[in-house]
């Protein structure tokens, strides 16, 4: 019975499909339906936009981290750079000393270590350089860059050498004045400075005045720059007058030198000029007064 009643039941609507008399029928369903349906599709494409957004999100976030750690990379590329641009400038400059003095025999050496502090009772400054006896350092070679004069070799270990800088204390250089050609010897001073002693009284020089190494003593080859005068100190009955050096080198950033494996020495420097003379006590001076005769 069911059957038969849903089979007429198609036959009529099928009946009225053709003959059009159901489309009112359709319009109807349609406007009832229409608002639930643009409602269902609308949130859906605002669920696939979220969802849309949210991916983009972690796309970019990805891309970013990316980018900088790219920046962090070519910042440290950019850095490195730099650095072999600085010393690609210093070996130039290096070299273009070389080259001025083509009867020096040079060796390049990296300050590998800067020793300041105590050694035994004495204050030290010196540094380390990556050259030793197996590259033909010996003791008392001279240390120079481009700028100047900084030292010589105090130690030597096979791969390493110690070198004495002009700023020691103990350290000291025969000097000469490059305009007034007065003498001197240049030793090192407090705060990095250099005074330069046994001055001759009487002739003038003047501030600013470039000191160079003398070539006395055998110690370093004539003609090397080590600094410019800062100040001067004349005391009207001393027999010497004093100076204080600014140094052409810049200690503070020394990291590339030179080593001069060869010079040839000049006269001996006198004794008399290398320490100053010790005041003779009363005591002696007594005893060795002739006795007045009678």
């Amino acid at each position: 019975m069911r059957i038969a009643l849903l089979t007429l039941a198609a036959i009529l609507l099928i009946t009225l499909q053709i003959s059009g008399n159901l489309r009112p029928a359709q319009n109807l369903i349609t406007q009832l339906t229409a608002p639930a349906q643009l409602s269902a599709t609308g949130v859906t494409s605002t669920v696939n936009r979220f969802f849309a957004f949210l991916g983009r999100v972690r796309t970019l976030e990805q891309e970013y981290f990316a980018l900088e750690a790219r920046a962090k990379q070519l910042e440290a590329e950019i850095e490195t750079l730099r650095e072999v641009e600085k010393e690609n400038e210093q070996l130039r400059s290096l070299l273009k000393f070389a080259q001025t003095r083509p009867r020096l025999e040079l060796r390049g050496a990296q300050i590998v270590a800067r020793v300041v502090g105590e050694e035994s009772t004495n204050f030290s400054d010196t540094i380390l350089i990556d050259l030793g006896a197996v590259h033909g350092i010996r003791t008392g070679m001279p240390v120079v860059t481009d700028q100047g004069l900084v030292g010589r070799i105090s130690e030597v270990t096979e791969n390493n050498a110690k070198v004495l800088l002009l700023t020691d204390p103990s350290s000291s250089a025969s000097a000469l004045m490059a305009e007034s050609r007065l003498n001197g010897i240049v030793r090192g001073g407090t705060g990095g400075k250099l005074i330069m002693d046994f001055i001759p009284q009487g002739p003038t020089f003047n501030l600013g005045e470039t000191v160079l190494s003398s070539g006395l003593g055998g110690r370093f080859p004539k003609g090397l720059t080590i600094g410019v005068i800062e100040s001067i100190e004349s005391q009207p009955n001393a027999v010497f007058q004093t100076a204080l050096i600014r140094p052409a080198v810049d200690f503070g950033s020394l990291e590339l030198v030179m080593v001069i494996t060869n010079f040839e020495p000049s006269e001996a420097l006198p004794e008399f000029l290398l320490q100053p003379a010790e005041e003779t006590p009363a005591s002696e001076a007594e005893e060795t007064t002739p006795e007045a005769t009678p």
